[in-house]
This record gives C-alpha cells, structure tokens and sequence, in this order.
C-alpha cells in the first residue's frame, strides 16, 4: 500500500475550507472562507536519515524568502529595510508610513516594525526603543535558552519559543501570526527494559510543534511549514541531533476570497517528492551568524509558481 504523499494534508484542508468554510471579514477588508481548528498536519524532517524539507510541490515556494526572514528572525532584527536590501519584501507594506501612521506610529521610522518576531525569541521582555537600539544582554533569549536545554537536559519539558507578548503586542505592525513552538526529544527504541531500567540511550531525534493562530492556506502556511521545519533542522544540527518531525496546529485556518481561483488551479496538482536539505555549516555552536548558503535544497521540482496577492 503506497503512503499518501504528506503534502495531501495541505491540499485536503483547502478543499475542506471550500467546502464547509464560512465567509468571514477580516482585517484586511478582502474577506475570507475559514474554519477553526482543524486537524493537525505532521511532517517528517527525515527519512531512514535523508534530512527532508517539506517544501510544497504544488506550486513553487520563495525559499530565498523563506531563509532570509527565518535568518532575520534569528538574528532579532526588526527592520524591514534590512530584508528589502536582500531582495525580499514581504514585510515591505507593513513598514511602509502608510501603514504606520495608520497605527499612530508616527513617530516610527519606515520600515521599524516594533518587538516582533525576532525580538521576542532573543530578547523577551526587554523594553522596545526603536529597530537600531543595542539590546544585547536585555530581556530573555528563547533560542538560546533552547540550545541549552537540549544539550542539557533533552527530556526537559519547558523548550518553548513563544513570539506572543501581551504587553508588546500594541508596539508591534502585526502580532505575530506563528505565534508559539514547543519541542521533545525522542529516543527511539528507548524503552523500559526487564529489570526496570531504560535500555542504551540511541541518538536523539528533535521534534517540532507548531501552534499558529491566524494561517493564510494560500500564501503564509506553505511559507510556515517551511520556516519551523528549516528552523528545526538548524537546532538539530548545533545540538547533534536527528531531525525528527515538524507538526503544525492550526487556530483559524482561512483563504482569502482573492485566492480561491489560484487555489483551485493548484488543487489540480498532483504533489511531487519533497526536497532533502544538507547543512553546510559547522556543526556544534549556536544558530547565530549562519548564512542562507549554509543550505543546500536537493531535487526541489515543484510545479509552476502561482501568483497570489498578499492582504496588509
């Protein structure tokens, strides 16, 4: 019996939200179809130890896009301009003084989009001045604090990443949509022996779960996926582990009205092999200072992009 290709998960719950999705305004003013807690994806990040990324084939996805915002988050960075200058804009409009001004964030600068994403992993709880500020030492940094546990203590149950502050969420453009990640370490074949005790430790096998709150299905969940699992493969190689699996829980799962049509032409698709992905960088250390040449995607062919506005 041939396993269904993982990437079917994606392309059910569309069909499902075009089925039973209710039409719903939203932030944006383009509208939406949207359900509410559907059942979880889960990806693997191996396969009889080929490291995967589940990269969607459906159509293509910007993965320059994808390494270049996870590296920017990582790094802490908040400034827009700082992606532009890579070619990358996805986070252009809400940067722009438009967008701000309608926030009252006139005092901003363009492209400073306040403590968002890679403020929160490094430096949470810190107190937000503007993008160029020093913040080194200030607030709570997630990532490495992560980086420690798994080296530490692998089976501790408290390695969260969380992007949602209450405080800070009127400072920020956008309150963060993946907004909280937790991760375990397996030991496969680890079990309890006959004399009570656990069998040889094997090598440890890092896992991912995702917990988003708001997903765009046409644009931002593929982008998703492909950000948490990269991200995953980058812990697992500074902490010698095996990348195990990325599951991804979804709160209200939508498509916007002005992507059905594109929608149900990638639904035509048939879903190919997913990519494997090699680290080049040295293992060891931290996920601090990598370049987006310290990934290498092998046998990526996904069908033609498909063009879809993005809703600010």
């Amino acid at each position: 019996m041939t396993t269904p290709h993982e990437e079917n998960q994606y392309l059910d719950l569309i069909r499902d939200i075009f089925d039973h999705g209710e039409q719903r305004p939203d932030r944006t003013g383009t509208g939406t179809l949207s359900i509410f807690a559907p059942r979880p994806f889960k990806f693997k990040l191996n396969d009889n130890g080929r490291p995967i990324l589940p990269l969607l084939t459906t159509k293509r996805v910007f993965l320059r896009a994808v390494i270049a915002e996870l590296l920017w988050f990582i790094e802490g960075n908040t400034s827009s301009i700082a992606l532009n200058e890579v070619g990358v804009k996805i986070w252009d409009g809400n940067g722009s003084r438009e967008f701000l001004d309608n926030l009252g964030l006139t005092h901003r600068e363009v492209g400073d989009l306040g403590p968002v994403y890679g403020f929160q992993w490094r430096h949470f709880g810190a107190g937000y001045i503007d993008a160029k500020a020093d913040y080194t030492g200030q607030g709570v940094d997630q990532i490495a604090d992560i980086i420690h546990k798994l080296r530490t203590n692998p089976y501790d149950r408290r390695m969260i990443l969380t992007a949602w502050n209450p405080k800070d969420l009127r400072l920020m453009v956008l309150p963060p949509c993946h907004m909280f990640a937790q991760f375990y370490v397996s030991f496969p074949g680890q079990g309890l022996a006959k004399n009570g005790t656990t069998e040889n430790k094997p090598k440890g096998h890092l896992h991912c779960q995702l917990y988003q709150r708001s997903c765009d299905m046409g644009l931002g969940v593929p982008f998703n996926i492909a950000s948490y699992a990269l991200l995953t493969h980058m812990l697992a190689h500074a902490c010698d582990l095996v990348p195990g699996s990325l599951t991804h829980v979804m709160g209200d799962a939508h498509v916007y009205l002005d992507h059905v049509d594109a929608l149900k032409v990638q639904l035509e698709r048939e879903p190919r092999p997913f990519p494997e992905l090699e680290i080049t960088h040295e293992k060891g250390g931290s996920i601090d200072g990598w370049k987006a040449e310290d990934f290498v995607v092998k046998g990526y062919d996904p069908h033609k992009a498909i063009a879809m506005n993005m809703s600010v």
